[in-house]
C-alpha cells in the first residue's frame, strides 16, 4: 500500500516539475497572479482540484 502512495506522489512531482522546467517564465507569472486571489477563490481552486482528483480515481477504479 506504500509503495502506491509514493508512485502517487512520485507521479505529481514529475507532473508539477514540467512547468517550472520547460515555462519558467509562464510559472512564475502564473504564482505571481494566484498570491492576489483571495482566500475564497485560492479554496474554491482546491476545492475543484480535490473534486477532480476524485472523480478521476473513481472513474479509473
Amino acid at each position: 500500500m506504500l509503495t502506491y502512495w509514493l508512485l502517487g506522489f512520485a507521479l505529481m512531482l514529475i507532473i508539477e516539475g514540467f512547468m517550472p522546467f520547460i515555462f519558467p517564465a509562464v510559472w512564475r507569472n502564473t504564482l505571481l497572479k494566484l498570491a492576489q486571489l483571495t482566500d475564497g477563490q485560492v479554496r474554491f481552486i482546491g476545492m475543484l482540484a480535490i473534486l477532480a482528483g476524485l472523480l478521476l480515481l473513481v472513474g479509473v477504479k
